[in-house]
């Protein structure tokens, strides 16, 4: 752990291009980034897809700007699209996810025993104000609105003070950033499917600029899965996605046709990939009469669901695969 944060002391605030960045063409577009990654830079997939909504989060990486909160059902991709875009920049980036117990003191910092004396350690929220990086603090819909509500002089760009720590005072760095993710936009769930999520304070939320991810396009998902799993039938391949949006769509209750009941459970383009690789592993099934194709989406998603899910599921499947595959 010493020797990440002695890293974060090292890190060399640069200039980069942000078309050569972000599509590998040159722009003569600025943007601000760190030369090098540290331990706290994620690291980026080359086989990641952005999506249109990159665009936006591209724009608010260009200029220093409010905080950025970013909502979207749940698998959509919010969480990794961020950090997808922090990573080519080189931002070390601290993650905490938000729960109904979460403190402000574990975003800031609390005393802790270390070698036998009571000394301060510095929580993520501090860590990316003081040293720059991206503070991302997920599923900010489950944080309590007082507890969010601590951070409104941290978003306004205020100093911290860390008054536990004889009152320092940590002024935000110049590359400090503040990403908030959550499956609503902050008011009340109107559609049930979130149980936990609370509505934040009208003034905490009025500080952000917001952004709205949804599932990735057929075509980039496609993509996708013809580097992953090639070995597929093209047909298959197609199929996986529109069963994947047919599933989408029931989750949220914008199914068409006769099968109209939303339904717990969803794809993320993760659960896509993993049910598209699964098939592949278990196409020695079919010898026994065993449709893979089916027997994967289980162990990809139908586990996870209700039986009558499970079953509505299954229905669909055998719809849209009509033959073993």
């Amino acid at each position: 752990m010493h020797d990440s944060l002695s890293e974060l002391s090292l890190l060399a605030p640069t200039e980069l291009d942000a078309g050569q960045v972000f599509s590998g063409t040159p722009s003569g577009k600025p943007v601000q980034g760190f030369a090098a990654p540290c331990a706290y830079t994620p690291i980026p997939s080359p086989d990641y897809i952005f999506h249109e909504t990159s665009r936006d989060i591209i724009v608010w990486f260009l200029e220093h700007s409010d905080p950025l909160y970013v909502f979207g059902p749940t698998g959509s991709g919010k969480t990794s699209l961020i950090k997808e875009l922090a990573a080519r920049l080189n931002y070390p980036v601290f993650e905490v996810t938000g729960h109904g117990r979460l403190e402000f003191a574990d975003l800031v910092g609390h005393l802790a025993v270390q070698n036998g004396n009571m000394e301060y350690a510095y929580g993520p929220l501090t860590l990316a104000m003081r040293h720059g990086g991206l503070f991302l603090l997920n599923e900010i819909d489950l944080v309590s609105p007082d507890v969010a509500a601590g951070c409104n002089g941290i978003l306004d760009g205020q100093p911290l003070c860390l008054a536990e720590n004889s009152g320092e005072l940590i002024t935000p760095h110049p590359l400090f950033r503040f990403v908030a993710t959550a499956n609503t936009n902050g008011s009340f769930d109107e559609t049930g499917l979130y149980q936990g999520t609370l509505q934040q304070n009208l003034a905490f939320m009025d500080r952000f600029w917001l952004c709205e991810v949804g599932y990735p396009d057929s075509q980039a998902e496609l993509a996708l899965l013809e580097g992953r799993s090639a070995i597929l039938p093209e047909d298959v391949r197609t199929r996986m996605v529109n069963f994947a949006n047919e599933v989408r769509r029931l989750f949220v209750g914008e199914a068409a046709g006769e099968i109209t009941k939303t339904i717990e459970v969803t794809f993320s383009t993760r659960t896509l990939l993993r049910w598209a690789d699964l098939t592949v592993r278990f196409q020695p099934l079919a010898n026994q009469g065993i449709q893979p194709v089916t027997y994967a989406l289980d162990r990809a998603l139908g586990y996870r669901a209700s039986r009558e899910t499970r079953a509505l599921l299954h229905e669909l499947a055998q719809r849209i695969f009509p033959l073993t595959v």
